[in-house]
């Protein structure tokens, strides 16, 4: 794989995972762990805006002394939240430089050890060396490896284990337990990066992991009068793992990654994207709650049906709720976005439904980022 060459391949072809290769099976997304300032007060947000359902907690009473960690499930998706408890821990470092964010994507593979020597031979920088943990209900082996920025990925094998989430943790039991809102699944996690960091990236994904590219977005596809940018996506073999990398564009004025590298002080996830199965049930739920979506103008839906062709839902609703539309060889998508869910300008969630659509809504980017510049230019950001 160190030799292979990265194509633009086009999905609907048969040849879209030639390249992405056998050597780190993953079979899906294990968990997504989040630093944050109060994992206590962010579970409550993301039970009662998101519906997530309270599942493991560790901390002072399960033994771990130094932080606490509330893990968050709703249905295939698991959100850890973590604290750190004492002044010179070193999340309070990671804190302090990018505020709230994530900090590691977590891989559920079969053989951790041999993911982790499978990329580090392929030049991945160690993060965490193969470690069994181990308690009454089994064992699981993690290992890790750094990414962009300070992010890292994390493989966990736990086909031997049968607790409720890891090693160290216990059930978390709560009365408050708000109705899910349809979330089912990550779709894919969008990493911004620096000035030409893209394509480094992409040939790490490719080189170190065995990914292939699945399209890639110039800043003449993603632009508007006043900012762009550059993307490449970058997907696993089976498809069930797709890291869209983003990269600044020049622009009359500042682009939305270029505010995000600045609040965050560096590369890091920018957004979260999470599958509904009904996006209108879903989104009304969590506006309900209390959930800020960007707007949209109404003049967005005036000539939808020229651009996207037939589709199932009322147009006056999506026009109510604000979701975009979008078409491409295999179907169509409906997608909307969050504003940013933390008080620094950085992470928010894509909420999306795909309706045989496998790309990600080339023709709703410029009403898109037009919606995230007028939130930029209310920060001061633009």
């Amino acid at each position: 794989m160190e030799n292979s060459k990265l194509t633009n391949v086009e999905y609907g072809e048969e040849k879209l995972f030639d390249e992405a290769k056998d050597f780190l099976p993953i079979k899906g997304t294990d968990y997504v762990e989040l630093y944050v300032g109060n994992a206590k007060q962010s579970a409550h947000f993301y039970k009662t805006a998101f519906g997530f359902q309270s599942e493991a907690y560790a901390g002072p009473e399960t033994g771990m002394r130094d932080r606490v960690s509330y893990v968050l499930r709703q249905d295939k998706i698991r959100l850890v939240l973590t604290t750190p408890l004492t002044a010179g821990h070193p999340i309070n470092e990671h804190l302090a430089l990018h505020g709230d964010g994530v900090k590691v994507i977590a891989l559920w593979v079969d053989d951790a050890t041999s993911a982790f020597e499978e990329t580090t031979k392929r030049g991945a920088k160690s993060y965490l060396e193969p470690q069994r943990e181990e308690d009454e209900n089994g064992y699981v082996v993690r290992s890790g490896i750094h990414t962009y920025g300070d992010t890292v990925h994390i493989f966990v094998e736990r086909g031997a284990y049968e607790g409720v989430f890891l090693p160290g943790f216990e059930k978390w039991e709560s009365h408050y337990n708000p109705p899910e809102t349809g979330l089912k699944y990550i779709d894919h996690m969008v990493g911004n990066v620096g000035w030409n960091e893209m394509n480094t990236w992409a040939e790490f994904y490719a080189r170190v992991m065995g990914f292939a590219q699945l399209i890639s977005f110039d800043d003449k596809d993603i632009s508007t009068e006043y900012t762009a940018l550059m993307s490449k996506v970058m997907s696993n073999g089976n498809g069930r793992i797709k890291f869209p990398i983003n990269e600044p564009a020049k622009g009359k004025k500042k682009s939305q990654i270029e505010e995000f590298i600045d609040f965050y002080n560096g590369a890091g996830v920018q957004h979260i994207a999470v599958a509904t199965n009904n996006i209108i049930e879903t989104v009304s739920a969590m506006r309900d709650r209390g959930v800020e979506f960007l707007y949209v103008p109404g003049s967005y839906y005036d000539d939808l049906l020229d651009r996207v062709g037939e589709i199932e839902e009322d147009i006056e609703v999506l026009k109510e709720h604000g979701v975009l539309v979008d078409r491409d060889d295999e179907g169509y998508l409906l997608q909307l976005f969050t504003k940013p869910v933390l008080d620094r300008p950085t992470m928010f969630f894509e909420i999306i439904q795909r309706k045989g659509a496998k790309s990600f809504g080339k023709g709703n980017f410029k009403a898109l980022f037009e919606a995230i510049e007028r939130e930029q230019a209310r920060r001061g950001n633009l």
